[in-house]
């Protein structure tokens, strides 16, 4: 995932643009080069076709460059990061701080491209790098700092309501909830789990609904009390989840908090009783059941609720 700065300030989170998406984008861009390409030459050749070879060759050179350089970096700088083949498959290319492209970067981008993409030699060498890249970079992005995002997602239907809030037994548990080591993967098939709940039989339901418990239970801690059905728990882990996400972008935006007041000084103390004043008042009786402020009680004993143990194993 990408944090993307739209222009409104707001954060979002946009896969990766795939390896095929990037590739058929790419064959996209190729083809209306190559005809300009075409057209040019032919404009050329019969417009200056009086002229001295060398002229139309030079001519000719420059269109090229023109156009292999110049149309993908016309594009992704007028567009904030499209060209014709990505506006067609639904990426576009962003800084590595998720800004919007710079000029500066698609020209090189553009550059490196030129015989990255453009020369049998060296262009297994950038499919090579766009593969075992994590975020899809070619060389070209590795030099300009830049990679391309999925900007058309799918639409992801809300959770039904049934699921869209902790269960209330579960709410005080949930509050002690450690949700970052959640993998996108996990709660995205537990989620869809849930929206397609209705939809399943009775056995699928209990099988899958097992298997993603198990799967969220690994990587989420604590655990829930026992006997909380497996339903209930990718509800209550998937809110919990979604509310620190919102509350994490929301303090994006905002900045970090303002430092509280200093602290008001303290009232002198008052001055000791005299001796003309009388003794001073006797504490209040307490009686054998009361403490006092640093008494903390009696221990537990070891087989009182207080220390028994609370695991829970979704089930299996």
């Amino acid at each position: 995932m990408a944090d993307v700065i739209t222009g409104e300030a707001v954060a979002l989170e946009l896969p990766v643009a795939n390896f095929p998406s990037r590739i058929a984008a790419l064959l996209i861009d190729m083809a209306v080069q190559v005809v300009l390409l075409l057209i040019v030459a032919i404009v050329l050749t019969t417009t200056f076709g009086q002229f001295n070879g060398d002229y139309i060759a030079a001519a000719l050179v420059t269109a090229n460059i023109m156009v292999l350089v110049g149309y993908p970096t016309a594009f992704e700088t007028l567009s904030r990061g499209k060209t014709l083949g990505k506006m067609a498959l639904g990426i576009r290319v962003i800084g590595d701080d998720g800004s919007p492209v710079r000029f500066r970067q698609a020209l090189v981008r553009a550059l490196v491209g030129v015989f990255e993409i453009w020369t049998i030699v060296l262009a297994p060498v950038g499919l090579i790098a766009s593969i075992i890249s994590v975020r899809g970079k070619r060389v070209g992005d590795m030099f300009a700092g830049t990679y391309v995002i999925q900007e058309r997602v799918p639409v992801r239907h809300a959770l039904p309501p049934l699921f869209a809030a902790v269960p209330a037994p579960l709410a005080g548990w949930a509050q002690t909830l450690q949700v970052s080591s959640l993998s996108d993967q996990t709660a995205e098939a537990a989620g869809s789990y849930l929206r397609r709940f209705a939809e399943l039989s009775a056995q699928a339901r209990d099988s899958l609904g097992a298997q993603l418990a198990n799967a969220v239970a690994a990587q989420v801690s604590p655990p829930p009390p026992a006997g909380t059905p497996p339903t209930a728990y990718l509800a209550a882990v998937l809110d919990v989840r979604r509310e620190r996400d919102q509350a994490r972008l929301a303090a994006r935006q905002t900045g970090p908090a303002a430092p509280a007041p200093p602290a008001s000084p303290m009232p002198p103390a008052p001055p000791p009783p005299t001796a003309a004043s009388g003794p001073a008042p006797a504490a209040a009786d307490s009686g054998p059941g009361d403490t006092g402020p640093g008494d903390t009680g009696p221990a537990p004993a070891a087989g009182s609720p207080e220390l028994a143990p609370r695991g829970f194993a979704p089930p299996a």
